[in-house]
């Protein structure tokens, strides 16, 4: 049987072959209340068992013209005759998906991927995308961190002071205390063993010298990152997942310079005050145990503590705490943007902040101690 049927006054034909049905053009609702009828009749002729329905040159179809197949279907079926759907453009595919109760040809199965593919996206991740993006924005926040020291006019009047209060103001208890720990195990640790050599003096050497250089910026650093590193990282988190940092680009803000390039100024104005009271904290802890344990008097302790500390030392400890600050607040930043999700995303990338600001920080102690000693 051949029924090639063809009107040209609408948008929309068919094209009855063999044992398939060719449908063509736009099969929505203005066009298929006409040619239903037409259809229809030429089916109760159609002679086998088995039409294919051919969509490849459907341009577009509503639930209207997804009503229609469903007809057709219903009708051949009463009939006897087998329906298949085939060469389904995927607009129309999804069209069906969305309207349709027939059945369609099940969509290819996704194949898994194997670890070699996992292995490789990640990597792809890591060392393309997300390194590109980590250096775009270590890059602006440089740029940007020096030409508004100038230009102030991008930030919210007072938002300095308010960081600066925040990021180092409120550390100062905790900082005090945990350097007043470490000093004093440190100092403890220590005195056993220069007591067998009746070297009890130098601990003012040992203590001052691993505070100022070394554990007053470390120690400082890292509970700055884990107190305010992770609340840059999830304010900026909640900010993005609440369509904040959406508004402010709309009005033509760059959220990275409004948003993150005060904490740095605010970051790198602290950082050195929160080290040296680290400092001060940790060696009078070395103190206290110089003169409990070792009978060593505070008068010795302090005169041997400035022979032996050099302007080098202060230098090395202010220059690690202003790379350490930059560290934080570019970890807290880039983790940050990154998030995806609602809440769990917000912690997610909050902690992935904070441990990257610690090891980044360690690994930049480390650098820097190859570098000045």
């Amino acid at each position: 049987m051949n029924d090639k049927t063809a009107h040209d006054e609408l948008p929309v034909r068919y094209a009855l072959e063999r044992d398939e049905l060719i449908l063509e053009g736009e099969w929505t609702i203005r066009n298929v209340d006409r040619l239903l009828p037409r259809l229809l009749k030429a089916l109760r002729h159609y002679p086998r068992k088995f039409l294919t329905i051919n969509l490849a040159a459907v341009r577009r179809m509503d639930s209207a013209g997804v009503m229609v197949l469903e007809h057709i279907h219903t009708f051949c079926e009463s009939r006897g005759i087998k329906v298949k759907l085939e060469a389904i453009p995927p607009a129309i595919q999804t069209v069906l998906e969305n309207f349709s109760g027939a059945k369609l040809p099940p969509r290819p199965a996704i194949q898994p991927e194997s670890a070699l593919e996992r292995f490789g996206g990640v990597i792809y991740q890591v060392l393309y995308v997300d390194l590109v993006r980590f250096l775009t924005m270590m890059v602006d926040l440089i740029y940007f961190g020096v030409v508004d020291l100038i230009q102030r006019r991008a930030h919210r009047a007072g938002e300095f002071v308010r960081q600066a209060l925040y990021i180092g103001v409120n550390a100062v208890p905790i900082v005090g205390a945990v350097s007043f720990l470490i000093g004093m195990v440190l100092a403890l640790q220590s005195s056993e063993q220069l007591r067998q050599f009746g070297a009890n003096v130098y601990i003012a050497d040992l203590t001052a010298i691993a505070m100022v250089q070394e554990m007053g910026p470390l120690i400082t650093a890292i509970m700055v990152a884990g107190r305010s590193g992770s609340a840059i990282a999830s304010e900026i988190a909640t900010m993005i997942v609440s369509e904040e940092v959406d508004a402010l680009q709309t009005m033509g803000l760059n959220p990275l310079r409004y948003i993150v390039v005060p904490k740095l100024h605010a970051a790198l104005f602290v950082l050195p005050f929160l080290t040296i009271l680290a400092d001060f904290f940790g060696i009078l802890g070395g103190l206290l145990i110089a003169y409990l344990d070792l009978d060593l008097s505070p008068y010795v302790f302090y005169h041997r503590m400035i022979e032996v500390l050099y302007l080098r030392d202060l230098a090395t400890g202010y220059i690690k705490s202003l790379v350490f600050a930059y560290i934080i607040v570019l970890a807290g930043a880039f983790y940050g943007f990154r998030v995806k999700g609602g809440a769990e995303g917000v912690g997610r990338v909050t902690t992935m902040a904070v441990v990257a600001a610690i090891f980044f920080v360690i690994i930049a102690d480390s650098i820097l101690g190859l570098i000045f000693y």
